[in-house]
């Protein structure tokens, strides 16, 4: 019997860690393993226009199933093409493995065709990244990468020349991936530290990020027992919010609700499996503790009073029975009366729409949500669309929503629904783009007609770089170079081989989005919003009032009057 190529053992190897996709462009040194996908059969290509969209997708398959997920680039130019997606899965803590093809060993340091340092190019974007130089390594590398991926949740880069890849294995490997065992809880000391600040604090205030993904029912259980308001970060929303009686919204730059207020005015700020990074939006009053599993974050955006390191949901399980319950709910009445009040304030473009004109992007993601299914996986672009989705897409037990949080890429939201859609087929999948976003990465519309994914694809055409324009004018700057001149995209989807649908006016969005939603295969909606729509944050300071006031000002001597009394104009409500 002859021996297996290296090629050959890392796609059975993949395979028996429950790969079940590989997403990426085919190309001369990553030849073999191509061709050993193709022999084998168990693992599918996926074959995507650009490699950041193969990083991106296969972050977006991990992220949703916490399942190791693959992506490939061949040499040079075709795996720096993966980076960008490949920091972005690693910020998410996305378990992905990337293969890196390279130039052949022999050619290695000698300025040949193509040639990168891939050992060095990863180092930042992964947790383990290793060169293969002879198949005597390959057992030991892949068994390394692999584990560290689904260990440490992000991602491991194997760098292997194309003739590596080809010679024959003499050594076989271990098959499978052994996963890690439970978070633990915390130890008992800090648990008992931890029920002391809560004991001593009068009114708390629990805020809640993604590491409260499996500790849904132990938050809402100490929530209750505390009658505490529970905050949440936006990649916490879809955790945290759904049928949740203490939910008081989100705070930082895109929040809404009571959530800000309810943090300023606590004794005592809980955190719980949080990296939010913004370090202005947490209080300086209360005292602040803050519960994660990776030590690495504790204290690392704002100062704490008590760092705990732990599992959520089994520390909190621990912690219940020394929590003293409470009855006084004044402090979570208020801040879901400030919830209220935020909603009443949001939805004054939702429930007053013009049927002519522009629609405003708070009436066209209301619609979006109201007609989505209950199972629906959103992804969303980084940008104003992170804003309204944020605000207008309602959290539910079935439904996902993800997108470039942590990492904040543009051109995000079209990939990862192509891994969102290959993870699972049978739910429905939306992509919320930006046009900015969108003309980053079009090209991968033609994956979703080459291979039929019914992915809903709004795009939110406002013309401009919107959130860019937000933050020219709230420090204060005139805006400068956001402007985009951009296609029909409703038609451009159809010559492609989509269905194409256009938005131009308030009339259009409710019985656009049914039909779009209800058309089967892949759809694009293209929705001409209005350019001048602005989000305010849950609360502005003194200096960003009075940069945006400047800005504007600026734009009116600049000879853009029109531009400025519009803008005022389609905000009037919220100002």
């Amino acid at each position: 019997m002859s021996k297996r190529t290296v090629a050959e053992v890392l796609v059975d190897e993949l395979a028996e860690a429950g790969v079940t996709r590989l997403y990426g462009l085919v190309g001369d040194s990553l030849n073999p393993v191509s061709d050993a996908l193709r022999r084998d059969g168990r693992i599918r290509f996926i074959h995507v226009r650009h490699e950041e969209t193969a990083a991106f997708a296969a972050g977006a398959e991990a992220q949703l199933s916490e399942k190791l997920a693959a992506c490939a680039g061949t040499s040079g130019p075709g795996h720096v093409h993966l980076i960008n997606g490949l920091y972005d899965a690693n910020r998410s803590y996305a378990p992905v493995i990337a293969i890196a093809s390279h130039i052949p060993g022999s050619a290695i340091g000698t300025r040949y065709f193509q040639e990168t340092h891939p050992d060095q190019l990863f180092n930042e974007c992964s947790h383990c990244n290793e060169l293969v130089s002879s198949p005597s390594q390959m057992p030991h590398v892949l068994r390394r990468a692999m584990q560290t991926a689904v260990s440490k949740r992000g991602v491991s880069v194997i760098a292997l020349p194309g003739d590596v890849a080809a010679m024959p294995m003499n050594e076989e490997p271990s098959h499978g991936v052994i996963p890690p065992p439970p978070a633990p809880a915390a130890n008992a000391h800090d648990i008992q530290l931890l029920a002391d600040e809560i004991n001593g604090a009068r009114k708390v205030t629990l805020y809640c990020g993604s590491g409260c993904r499996n500790a849904r029912k132990e938050v809402m259980a100490l929530a209750d027992k505390l009658k505490a308001p529970i905050g949440h970060a936006w990649r916490g929303k879809q955790w945290i919010e759904p049928d949740n009686p203490f939910d008081v919204g989100m705070t930082g730059l895109i929040g809404f609700g009571g959530a800000y207020e309810a943090m300023e005015h606590c004794d005592l700020l809980i955190l719980l499996g949080t990296d939010m990074p913004y370090s202005a939006w947490y209080p300086k009053k209360p005292r602040i503790v803050q519960l994660d599993i990776r030590g690495e974050h504790l204290g690392g955006r704002t100062r704490i009073d008590l760092g705990v390191v732990g599992d959520v949901a089994q520390t909190l399980r621990a912690l219940l029975p020394f929590v003293e319950p409470r009855d006084d709910s004044r402090h979570l009445d208020e801040a879901i009366a400030n919830l209220k009040k935020s909603r009443e304030h949001l939805n004054a473009y939702v429930e007053h729409v013009s049927s002519e004109g522009r629609p405003h992007p708070e009436h066209l993601t209301s619609a979006i949500d109201a007609n989505a299914s209950d199972e629906a996986v959103f992804t969303v672009d980084t940008g104003l669309n992170d804003v309204w989705a944020a605000r207008y897409i309602t959290a539910k037990v079935g439904r996902n929503i993800i997108g470039s949080f942590n990492h904040g890429s543009m051109a995000c939201a079209l990939p990862m629904s192509i891994g969102a859609q290959l993870l699972y087929p049978e739910r429905q999948v939306i992509a919320l783009c930006g046009d900015g976003g969108m003309t980053m990465l079009m090209g991968e519309l033609l994956t979703l007609v080459q291979y039929n994914l019914p992915i809903k694809v709004i795009v939110y055409n406002n013309g401009a770089l919107g959130f860019i324009n937000l933050e020219m004018r709230t420090a204060g700057y005139p805006e400068f170079q956001t402007d985009m001149k951009n296609p029909d995209f409703a038609r451009m989807a159809e010559v492609i081989g989509m269905k194409g649908f256009r938005i131009e006016k308030g009339a259009d969005v409710e019985p656009v989005i049914k039909a779009a939603l209800a058309t089967p295969g892949p759809v694009l909606v293209d929705a001409l919003t209005d350019p001048a729509a602005i989000p305010l944050p849950p609360t502005i300071t003194a200096g960003e009032a009075k940069g945006l006031a400047l800005g504007l000002g600026k734009l009116a001597l600049m000879g853009r009057f029109s531009a400025t009394m519009d803008m005022i104009k389609s905000n009037i409500r919220q100002f």
